[in-house]
């Protein structure tokens, strides 16, 4: 069993917090924690497939230039090559799964 009280923790961005619920060689799932008023920094993914599911909170998903809202229980699929950024525009904490296939870690090129 996994829970962010026991997954391996780290900090990223503008003080976001990452938690890895599943870190393999295949499979990575995160959860991640973005304060109001926050971004992280826009890039792709040359072979990683990415999916984001919102737990709570409200998501901003630019993609290729084009920016979607996601509210609680959306998710948006990314895929490889896409140049996206995700932004917390509001005023409340915004949680969110990150699943992606082949895990994204080391396959990460800022744009």
């Amino acid at each position: 069993m996994i829970d962010k009280t026991v997954a391996e923790h780290y900090k990223w961005g503008q003080n976001c917090d990452g938690w890895h619920l599943v870190k393999s060689d295949s499979l990575s799932v995160i959860r991640e924690l973005m304060p109001p008023n926050t971004s992280e920094v826009r890039h792709k993914h040359s072979q990683s497939k990415q999916f984001f599911f919102i737990l709570s909170g409200e998501a901003t998903i630019e993609i290729d230039g084009k920016r979607h809202i996601l509210q609680s229980e959306q998710g948006f699929e990314i895929a490889p090559g896409a140049v996206h950024q995700v932004f917390n525009n509001s005023s409340i904490d915004l949680h969110f799964l990150v699943i992606s296939c082949p895990p994204s870690h080391g396959d990460r090129i800022n744009v």
